[in-house]
């Protein structure tokens, strides 16, 4: 607990709404809580998975005031997320000081859907009714430096294993940089195992398996598919690494803290060092608790320390909509009471000043009835108007859609029309032009074809004639006489011996 509560507060509980495990405090000693209560001397502080919330780094400008903050980041969070913008997320942010700028300012800013947060501790709230801190999960880690758990700064990568979710934490020099859910929660690995084992085997036999066996040891069946199972997490883990490493300007991660939700006797932290060649260590910090000897989640004890941080030492990042009441004369309902008991002291020894300020509220009430009666009907007006403009715009398109449909046909049959006209006309005008050449060297033509591509258009004429050179003399005739409008080609002359006859087939390419 922060100074400011220290006085209101005498104990804490952390709530993991995950796995619906609750951790009270009482000083020093640690103790997990079966049937939790509310109690208002209790504060309650609660976390929120990394698969939970969107998480993004912008910058604003430094002249943006104070005051306008928020909304600006709240604006370009929608913005660079693509937030919807009919629902109303919760957006909280905290400054990062890495980077140097003399325009911008940079944050970390975190996004939740309130939906999100309703169903989430849906259960939680019905046994203890106010939960004062929901903190993303990533930022409790902070905790370990505000207490010196960790005393060393430098590039620090945390990797925890939960039942719903893994998360990937990166701290620099000790403070937030980088965050990321992994697709690798113990129910995922238990998925993906069956995937690589090729049979289904129940969830408590894989996580018995995960928490009992050494795979050092062991000589399960198992065995073969856990180790290709956790070659392939950190396969990605490398993968996420390099991208941050590349993304920040990041020469090499220093530590990595790997952990899980459940006890495992196979150390993670050596098989993290040898497939990502990184120094590497258990994810399992001595917070100074005393407990029953019950192995305690690392989370719940990140919330325990969080609690009772002073409010400079940690992240001011709190989605709690749970919040408690105000004390009894700080709220309206206390206001009004308060109000009542002194107007009833002032009736009897003021009655006028007593029936006055009763007219008064009286009139106020009317008068806000009256402008609610207004304001209601002026918007049952209003989304009256927006429905009927808005079927009014789809009969629109859908007329638009037809007339364009039936402009592009008419477009296109007067092409087609056009083409008829122009053209057809024109393949007899070169015909007609061809076939007098053919007259005056006495060839004959016994078939003409015509093709058209995007890029050339040609007549094909297959002449015959009795002598051989009169189709040469033919050609060298056209080719002067046509220079610029034609190209002739033609490939051979052959000889038909029981016709004596000589036929070609003459190309005429119009230029």
């Amino acid at each position: 607990m922060s100074k400011d509560t220290q006085h209101s507060f005498t104990s804490v509980i952390s709530v993991n709404p995950y796995t619906d495990t609750y951790l009270s405090s009482m000083a020093s000693y640690l103790s997990k809580t079966t049937s939790p209560q509310y109690d208002k001397n209790q504060f309650a502080i609660s976390h929120l998975n990394a698969n939970g919330f969107m998480t993004s780094k912008i910058s604003i400008s430094k002249n943006i005031p104070e005051e306008d903050l928020y909304d600006a980041i709240s604006n370009k969070a929608y913005d660079d997320l693509s937030l919807d913008q009919a629902v109303m997320y919760q957006i909280q942010f905290i400054e990062t000081f890495n980077n140097v700028d003399e325009k911008d300012r940079f944050f970390h800013v975190f996004v939740v859907d309130p939906a999100t947060i309703h169903t989430v501790y849906e259960k939680a709230v019905k046994d203890i009714k106010y939960i004062d801190v929901i903190i993303p999960t990533p930022l409790l880690l902070k905790s370990l430096y505000s207490k010196n758990i960790i005393e060393d700064g430098g590039l620090h990568c945390y990797i925890y294993f939960q039942e719903d979710d893994t998360f990937l934490t990166v701290y620099n020099e000790k403070e937030f940089l980088f965050t990321k859910s992994l697709n690798y929660s113990f129910a995922q690995m238990h998925e993906r195992f069956c995937e690589l084992y090729g049979e289904r085997i129940e969830y408590e036999e894989f996580i018995k398996f995960i928490g009992e066996e050494n795979l050092k040891e062991t000589e399960s069946e198992y065995k073969e598919y856990v180790i290709k199972l956790y070659k392939e997490i950190f396969a990605n883990i490398n993968s996420i690494l390099t991208y941050v490493k590349r993304v920040f300007e990041i020469e090499k991660i220093d530590h990595i803290y790997i952990g899980t939700q459940i006890a495992t006797v196979t150390k993670l932290d050596e098989i993290a060092e040898v497939e990502l060649n990184v120094k590497s260590s258990n994810f399992d910090f001595d917070y100074g608790f005393e407990s029953d000897g019950n192995y305690i989640d690392q989370i719940d004890c990140l919330m325990q320390i969080y609690a009772i941080l002073p409010a400079e030492e940690k992240y001011e990042c709190n989605f709690t909509i749970f919040t408690r009441p105000p004390k009894f004369i700080q709220r309206e309902s206390g206001k009004l009471i308060l109000l009542m008991a002194a107007s009833l002291i002032v009736a009897f020894i003021y009655p006028v000043s007593y029936w006055t300020i009763t007219y008064i509220q009286d009139m106020r009430y009317k008068a806000l009835t009256q402008e609610y009666t207004e304001i209601h009907n002026q918007k049952i007006t209003r989304e009256a108007t927006i429905k009927n403009k808005v079927a009014d715009k789809e009969k629109i398109i859908a007329l638009l859609t037809k007339e364009q449909q039936d402009y592009k046909d008419k477009k296109n049959t007067l092409i087609t029309i056009h083409d008829v006209k122009v053209n057809y006309p024109m393949k007899a005008k070169y015909l007609a032009l061809l076939t007098k050449d053919l007259n005056k060297y006495n060839i004959g033509l016994t078939s003409v074809s015509y093709a058209e591509t995007n890029s050339s258009k040609v007549f094909k004429l297959n002449l015959i004639a009795s002598n051989d050179r009169k189709i040469t003399r033919l050609i060298e005739f056209m080719t002067q006489a046509h220079e610029g409008k034609f190209n002739f080609s033609l490939q051979k002359i052959l000889y038909d011996e029981e016709s004596k006859s000589y036929s070609s087939e003459l190309k005429v390419k119009l230029l």
